[in-house]
């Protein structure tokens, strides 16, 4: 009896390209954590609809030869940035720590940090920003994942993830915030423009299934509130080439970050914690295709980018109506969700910030159950955010506490 491929055998290996047209080989590339990774060779194909005279099809012929990819798991940080950086059009870049001084002074309530010397702002913070402070006198104030809600350039108010109170404190101390790891956004200018080489390995059957040219075409992030967190994401690629041989050989071990539950982290609407959402979704969606046959090829020239698109929506059990008020209103809202590994001081997160998001239903459901309603929304670019404001200029930015 011959061998037959295993999925439980076979390895999924992104590797980032050069530029367009050079796949990648050899060492390096990633392993990539999966629940299900399905890439594919498509051909376009043209029926003949000549009419001769034995009266039979004369068959059909190939056309265009184009690749479609998904990839989709669980969410765990570190483990998936480099694609939604690729999606993003800009790599992540790590914030500053801003070193505050003795200005600060902490406060019970909002706002719960305020700096006399008022350089929160120009400091390049931004509302949705996980950061830790250091230097308080009262331990309770630091090494902790604050998440901000509200800035100015001289207040900053927010709520620590693990839901313990800010520490009243005078000023005095040497006072530092940091930044977790790092963030991207969807930029003004500079986008890159990323091609990937992914690889299908099938170690016992000697197997490569080699896919060029291929463009992230979209990321989803599903937040239930119970239950993992859940990562979907698309592809579209130029063409596909079988070997027999591994070509991105050594990649790098897939990553070992754990697991992330919605049931862990926040959403804040608005600029207010919310504690009655039962799920959440966010869809960035590149606007990305293959641009088409030229005459010569059966390959296409290139993938075309379009606009950044995201979608999504909020599902709450319904106790006020405030979020159905932002709906009919028509008016832009901030959505803001963090979802972290557990309740420790100091967990690992992902954390999505959508500082104007406009809701675009309110419908609820019925049965002998609490009641609840969902909330789609579409997000757009926040003309009124950038250098030196509490939002930054964009559609969507994401901060991945383990992001490369």
């Amino acid at each position: 009896m011959s061998t037959i491929a295993q999925g439980i055998n076979k390895l999924t290996v992104f590797k980032k390209q050069s530029g367009l047209g050079v796949a990648a080989s050899g060492s390096g590339g990633q392993v990539m954590r999966r629940e299900k990774s399905e890439f594919k060779l498509e051909k376009d194909t043209f029926e003949n609809n000549e009419i001769v005279q034995h009266q039979q099809s004369t068959g059909a012929v190939h056309g265009l030869r184009k690749v479609s990819g998904s990839l989709s798991g669980v969410v765990s940080p570190g483990t998936y940035s480099t694609i939604v950086a690729s999606l993003l059009r800009k790599a992540f870049t790590a914030t500053s720590a801003y070193a505050a001084g003795t200005d600060v002074t902490c406060a019970a309530t909002a706002p719960q940090f305020v700096d006399a010397s008022a350089g929160f702002l120009t400091a390049g913070l931004k509302v949705g920003d996980v950061g830790r402070w250091t230097g308080f006198t009262a331990a309770g104030n630091n090494s902790k994942n604050f998440l901000i809600t509200a800035l100015t350039s001289g207040n900053m108010s927010g709520i620590f993830l693990n839901g313990d109170p800010v520490t009243a404190e005078a000023a005095g101390q040497a006072a530092t915030f940091t930044v977790v790891g790092k963030k991207t956004r969807a930029p003004l200018t500079g986008h890159t423009a990323e091609y990937w080489t992914v690889e299908e390995w099938y170690p016992d059957v000697a197997q490569s299934e080699l896919f060029t040219d291929v463009v992230v075409a979209s990321v989803d992030i599903g937040l239930p509130s119970t239950g993992n967190s859940t990562f979907g994401s698309t592809y579209v690629g130029l063409n596909r080439s079988v070997t027999g041989a591994q070509v991105l050989t050594t990649p790098t071990a897939a990553t070992t970050t754990s697991v992330q539950t919605a049931v862990n982290g926040a959403v804040i609407v608005a600029g207010v914690a919310v504690g009655n959402v039962s799920a959440a979704s966010i869809k960035i969606d590149g606007s990305v295709a293959s641009m088409g046959a030229v005459i010569g090829s059966n390959v296409s020239p290139d993938i075309q980018r379009g606009r950044i698109k995201v979608t999504g929506s909020v599902t709450a059990f319904y106790e006020n109506g405030v979020m159905s008020a932002l709906f009919d209103a028509g008016t832009n809202a901030s959505l803001i969700v963090v979802a972290s590994n557990d309740d420790t001081a100091t967990s690992d997160f992902c954390g999505y910030t959508l500082s104007a998001v406009k809701f675009s239903s309110d419908a609820p459901d019925d049965g002998e159950k609490g009641i609840v309603r969902t909330y789609p929304f579409t997000a757009e670019m926040n003309a009124a955010g950038g250098t030196s404001l509490a939002n930054d200029q964009t559609i969507i930015s994401v901060q991945d506490s383990q992001a490369a």
